[in-house]
């Protein structure tokens, strides 16, 4: 089977990789730099506009160069407001080869306000925590989570939950692609 990814980061395509292998017994993952159409630091809808927009444009590859690809998936990172409260997650949108469409977001977890201000003025969470955590590159490795778990979760680990969410209708395609069940 044969995935591709909307982003060359390794922690995403590790991440893809992990939870596919946990449904399909042979998994080969790409990873290719495409736009997300939004912002650096998408907030609210954004986030889940820039993970679909990375999977169409992974599946318009796919046509263009005749890479017969099986999945196409987009991976954002942002922010949202809920319940007065902001946090951080990564939305995932799977496309298959036949244009069925899966959602799935990682675990969320709230930001302080100090953190907040930063992100809401444009600025790259994993800048801010390259800077908070005197580190270089953090969202490829750790992540923010990896720094406020102290260490108990990474960000692999946070995408691997939403993306095994994200392929739970293709496990299921009978409930959830079929005429009427929209």
């Amino acid at each position: 089977m044969k995935i591709l990814v909307g982003s060359k980061n390794p922690v995403k395509i590790d991440a893809v990789k992990e939870a596919f292998k946990k449904y399909f017994a042979s998994v080969e993952v790409s990873g290719y730099n495409v736009d997300s159409g939004v912002g650096a630091m998408p907030v609210g809808q954004e986030v889940y506009d820039g993970a679909k927009n990375r999977a169409e444009n992974l599946s318009e590859i796919n046509k263009a160069n005749g890479l017969n690809a099986d999945f196409f998936v987009g991976i954002e990172g942002g922010i949202a407001n809920i319940f007065e409260k902001w946090f951080t997650f990564g939305s995932i949108c799977i496309i298959d080869k036949n244009g069925n469409i899966g959602y799935g977001t990682s675990p969320h977890f709230q930001l302080p306000p100090s953190i907040i201000k930063q992100l809401l003025q444009g600025i790259e969470l994993g800048d801010v925590m390259d800077k908070l955590s005197n580190t270089h590159n953090s969202k490829q490795k750790f992540g923010a989570i990896g720094f406020f778990s102290n260490g108990i979760m990474n960000r692999k680990e946070l995408y691997v939950y939403g993306l095994i969410s994200a392929i739970v209708p293709f496990l299921r395609k009978d409930l959830y692609f079929t005429i009427g069940n929209d």
